[in-house]
């Protein structure tokens, strides 16, 4: 019996042993993948990150150092005259402030009007909603340079080529965004719409007071995503603005190619330009990154 019992504790012993072992390797190899997926992510970053270093970088260099081999990321001297100069040679802080006059009214008339489309498409009941919403979707196939040349002969009837009204006419309604808030609409508790129609709430008193709220990291991602795409916008801007006083950002960048042709173009200064104009889109998704991806998880699921 004792003999027996010795053996049963050794069987024991080596099951603790081997359940040990077991352990050991699956720590082992959760810490490997660990290590392979955190590899990964920073080689990502660092090849997302660097082209904008090496954009910082060349705005502090002479022309000759930007094109010396072997390439160094760290300037010998610094030339902090390089964002001077792009504000002395140019009007560049006039094109900021068009870029960013009309990126701010296109958007603020897109998510107004995208709110309401998306709210009638989603909480109001109405014969032919299906196929409305079908016939606004089959529009977003559409590339947007095949409505260039229409665009550009209704303003031209309107005299509005030339005009921040003409582009800013052009731009009221986002299909995108009617979209992206009627994705995010569908996920409201319908018991709260009820309950605010029983008390007497307007749709309007709706969609801001309730529904709004609810789904405001929505409203900031079609916010942040439209205005990036507005305030780097060339070509459809480009046909509609002649006057060089009423150039965006992106046609003032242009400028630096034009008058420099094709040996004098001024490197430093185009990369202090560059660094200049993307420098406050990087801020604002820094600061708002939160509500960013929040908004882009909401807009997924469906309850």
């Amino acid at each position: 019996m004792i003999e027996r019992k010795v053996y049963k504790d050794n069987d024991i012993y080596l099951d603790d042993i081997k359940g040990g072992l077991n352990k050991k390797i699956i720590l082992h190899k959760r810490l490997l993948l660990s290590i392979v997926k955190y590899f990964f992510i920073v080689l990502a970053s660092i090849t997302a990150f660097f082209p904008f270093l090496w954009m910082v970088s060349s705005a502090l260099k002479v022309k000759d150092e930007i094109f010396a081999f072997p390439p160094k990321l760290i300037p010998s001297d610094p030339q902090w005259s390089n964002f001077i100069e792009v504000f002395r040679q140019y009007p560049f802080g006039q094109y900021m402030f068009n870029s960013f006059f009309t990126s701010f009214i296109e958007v603020a008339l897109q998510v107004f009007t995208a709110a309401m489309i998306a709210y009638a498409l989603t909480l109001l009941e109405f014969k032919g909603k299906k196929l409305l919403f079908g016939i606004i979707m089959s529009m977003y196939m559409l590339p947007s340079a095949v409505t260039y040349v229409p665009c550009y002969i209704l303003l031209s009837d309107l005299n509005l080529i030339d005009t921040f009204s003409g582009l800013i006419i052009s731009n009221i309604v986002s299909i995108f965004g009617i979209f992206l808030l009627r994705q995010s609409f569908l996920q409201v508790n319908k018991s709260l719409i009820e309950a605010a129609r029983i008390d007497g709430a307007s749709h309007f008193k709706i969609l801001w007071k309730i529904v709004f709220p609810i789904t405001k990291p929505t409203f900031i991602t079609l916010i942040l995503i439209n205005f990036v795409t507005y305030y780097n916008d060339y070509m459809y801007p480009s046909l509609i603005l002649k006057s060089p006083e009423k150039f965006l950002v992106s046609s003032g960048l242009r400028q630096f190619f034009i008058e420099g042709g094709a040996y004098g173009i001024k490197w430093p200064q185009v990369m202090a330009a560059s660094t200049i104009t993307i420098l406050p889109l990087l801020i604002l998704f820094v600061i708002a990154q939160r509500w960013f991806m929040k908004g882009v998880g909401d807009t997924g699921v469906k309850e």
